[in-house]
């Protein structure tokens, strides 16, 4: 085979072995005389033109070969060269030179080589430079094959000197097996200069199973009001796969916002598994299903994280992996079989209940923060959830600051209801207005948790970005700090922000 897959040689030598002929050539390295000056137009047109004699005279020799049923001019030949006379054809002959003379002219033993016409200016290269190419043949015998299969990965890195690398050459033109491990080489060498990300895109699972759900609607699919969870669920996972011991012991800091100031608490990332893992017991506990701190435990979140970590002997390791995602896989298939009366089954936090539905959107949000807090301490990006996620997400936290403002208020923390609304009447209200993925507008009742926010209604604005909302939701941003703009009523702004930031828990 000839052209770029045997370097240039052209067809291999008629004398190798049948079991190695036709073997295609690996492309060679790239010669450092690629970067020099070409050869002169000259010696290039010199160069083709003795190739074409060359190839004319070895196709009339071809054709002469045939007897022409005389030997009479070889005869004559014979006879002037024995009494050392010869003519102008014989002479013409033995260089290669067609003759007039009658009869078959005296042929060279081996026609011309192309190659020798290709070097014209006696080793010299333009204007008396040394040629730019390596000899085609190296000196000395090759090595042994032991030798030059060592170097196939220097070869593929260019590592080699001409001498080894015109041996490795000659070597895979004869070589299967080495020559198919070279093409292999030269492949990984091509993979090592690329400048890639290693990091699966954040969305390359939805599309995954979006794909295969296209293909085939799964038996029992998981309820819309179920996906944050299972995708926050499975993002965190996919970031503690790959954890070591440093990663699980690495130290972080679980922030969260308590009446007007806040509180922190040191934890490991091992031990904030844990507290996921104890807080989604709640959950399964409303399904029936086994609660990791057993059937006597506290229903605060707050006092099953201090309970579990005050009976993890020793502390909790990346052991805790295993438990917390088969929970959260055990969660998905149960709300998932059950159908769909089971959305509205209430689940009791101790001093509050959420409807199962709101209640795993607010496990996704704590598992999308403590998620963040992870990759914070282990150095790893961490993005935020897709926006239909967030959307959701932001919409739980809206419909219950209401709420966490009349309990605010009743502590004292708050300013008092300005007017008496009647249950499912509209009353004054907040126009939240949330930016980015997931953004839209509430509006956040301010007097009375049964009263409904209107538009008409609305004494005051904020706006904000949606991962800052979610930010002081979570007790990670100041109350203070969070709006982007203002507009109205300043107290009932701080009531809200304020209220906002009291749902934030350990």
């Amino acid at each position: 085979m000839s052209g770029p897959l045997d370097g240039g040689r052209g067809r291999g030598n008629p004398d190798d072995p049948d079991d190695v002929r036709g073997i295609p050539r690996i492309p060679g390295q790239r010669a450092a005389a690629d970067d020099l000056e070409p050869p002169a137009a000259d010696v290039l047109r010199r160069a083709v033109e003795g190739a074409a004699r060359a190839a004319q005279r070895a196709k009339e020799s071809r054709e002469r070969e045939e007897p022409d049923g005389t030997n009479e001019p070889d005869e004559a030949n014979e006879a002037h060269a024995a009494d050392g006379t010869g003519d102008a054809s014989a002479d013409e002959g033995a260089s290669g030179v067609t003759g007039s003379a009658p009869g078959r002219p005296r042929e060279p033993a081996h026609p011309p080589d192309p190659a020798r016409e290709r070097d014209m200016t006696g080793g010299r290269g333009p204007q008396g430079s040394p040629s730019p190419w390596p000899p085609t043949d190296p000196a000395g015998p090759p090595p042994s094959h032991s030798v030059l299969k060592s170097l196939l990965g220097a070869w593929a890195l260019a590592a080699c000197s001409p001498e080894e690398t015109t041996h490795v050459e000659n070597h895979l033109t004869e070589c299967a097996p080495c020559a198919d491990e070279a093409l292999k080489l030269r492949d990984a060498v091509g993979l090592l200069q690329t400048d890639r990300t290693l990091d699966l895109p954040p969305l390359l699972r939805s599309r995954v199973l979006e794909t295969c759900l296209d293909r085939r609607a799964a038996r029992i699919p998981v309820p819309v009001w179920a996906t944050p969870y299972d995708a926050e669920t499975a993002r965190l996972d996919a970031l503690l796969r790959d954890f070591g011991d440093a990663e699980w012991h690495a130290p972080l800091q679980l922030r969260w916002f308590e009446k007007e100031e806040f509180v922190a608490r040191r934890a490991t990332v091992a031990g904030v598994i844990g507290h996921l893992m104890t807080v989604d017991g709640l959950v399964a506990s409303a399904l029936g299903l086994e609660d990791p701190l057993g059937p006597s435990a506290p229903r605060s979140p707050t006092d099953r994280t201090e309970a579990f970590w005050r009976t993890a002997h020793p502390p909790p390791t990346r052991t805790i992996h295993e438990p917390w995602r088969d929970q959260s896989h055990e969660l998905l298939r149960t709300v998932s079989f059950a159908g769909r009366g089971v959305a509205e089954l209430s689940v009791s936090y101790g001093e509050f209940a959420l409807p199962l539905r709101d209640a795993l959107i607010d496990r996704a949000f704590e598992c999308w923060i403590h998620g963040s807090d992870i990759a914070v301490a282990v150095d790893y990006p961490y993005p935020p959830p897709s926006g239909p996620h967030l959307r959701v997400m932001i919409d739980l936290a809206a419909q219950l600051i209401p709420s966490a403002l009349a309990a605010r208020r009743r502590a004292g923390l708050a300013s008092p209801a300005r007017q008496l609304v009647v249950p499912g009447s509209p009353g004054r209200s907040l126009h939240l207005e949330v930016e980015g993925a997931g953004g839209g507008d509430w509006y956040i009742a301010l007097d009375s948790p049964a009263a409904v926010g209107t538009a008409e209604h609305a004494v005051a604005q904020v706006a904000l970005d949606g991962v800052e909302f979610c930010q002081l939701v979570a007790g990670h941003l100041a109350p203070e700090e969070a709006a982007a703009g203002q507009d109205g009523d300043r107290e009932a702004i701080r009531d809200v922000l304020s209220a906002a930031a009291s749902l934030s828990r350990l």
